[in-house]
């Protein structure tokens, strides 16, 4: 069993957890996800490592309420316990393997769509403790929805954006960015785009005009966790990929969001599924992703 030893509501409907996971929080780097089921028989939930705490040996989500399970799993209290929390899973940022001097020269932007914010956290969080200063963009709806800005301040440069106004500047991300290239005159060698999936799709169409390099996280996107149910196959460049176990990091200009969009609205639904499968064929699911099935 996992106890949790914090909770935070965030907003109406994001909480913040802190999970006595000893072996994860060794582990875990930037970039990486858990596997969390709240008992035996409940739902396998991925969710996105927005910290974590080595000696401590505990390990931060940060989830938002979409269904039955997320819906269960805010009910919980701090003594209350997962039935399961495996991880660490997928690939760690590439920034954690990059050449420490060459990151020093890059001018790096972070745009955070909604929950999108835990993941960016623990990137900026490490680039700073690396000497690397960052600016992030953090845009919800409206400021209600706006989360992690105080953790965020104290590691970076945020602006804030919300799409009625009622914080910061008044736009979504996108406007926010062609804002502070167009606008502050900002330049960047790479922008970092973690959100829901149309708000990285338009992150990208506006980094390829000014032509910077993008990287966006296909987290959104997962089911399983492991490649066996196929909910996050994507494709990258003309080829086949799956987020749980090839990302959940890719270039954002080499990947289909019209393709992936339309295959996850399809994926929604069980007839949906079962075309897929057979439009699909063998490609449908990657395995384990260490098989090579």
């Amino acid at each position: 069993m996992y106890p949790i030893v914090k909770k935070r509501q965030l907003s109406e409907k994001i909480f913040l957890m802190d999970i006595k996971a000893p072996m994860t929080a060794r582990a875990c780097l930037p970039g990486q996800f858990v596997i969390a089921a709240i008992d035996d028989k409940g739902e396998r939930i991925p969710l996105t490592i927005c910290d974590y705490d080595r000696e401590a040996g505990t390990v931060t989500i940060v989830f938002q309420i979409v269904g039955a399970s997320t819906w269960k799993m805010a009910g919980l209290e701090e003594g209350d316990a997962f039935f399961a929390f495996a991880g660490p899973l997928g690939r760690c940022s590439e920034l954690i393997e990059e050449n420490s001097e060459a990151l020093k020269r890059k001018r790096i932007l972070f745009a955070a769509g909604g929950v999108g914010a835990a993941p960016v956290y623990p990137q900026v969080k490490w680039l700073h403790s690396q000497g690397i200063e960052t600016e992030c963009v953090i845009g919800a709806r409206d400021s209600s929805l706006i989360i992690l800005e105080e953790e965020m301040r104290q590691v970076g440069r945020v602006h804030i954006t919300t799409d009625n106004g009622s914080r910061g500047f008044h736009g979504n991300i996108n406007d926010c960015i062609r804002n502070l290239i167009e606008e502050e005159h900002k330049q960047y060698d790479l922008v970092i785009a973690i959100g829901p999936l149309v708000m990285m799709k338009y992150v990208c169409l506006i980094t390829k005009e000014y032509k910077i390099s993008t990287i966006v996280s296909m987290n959104p996107i997962m089911v399983d966790g492991t490649g066996m149910c196929g909910a996050c196959r994507l494709m990258v460049d003309g080829q086949v990929k799956f987020a749980c176990v090839d990302g959940p990091e890719f270039d954002g200009h080499l990947v289909d969001f019209d393709q992936l969009m339309q295959r996850q609205s399809m994926y929604s639904t069980q007839e949906g599924r079962a075309m897929l499968k057979i439009q699909e064929g063998d490609t449908h699911h990657g395995g384990c992703g260490n098989c090579g099935s």
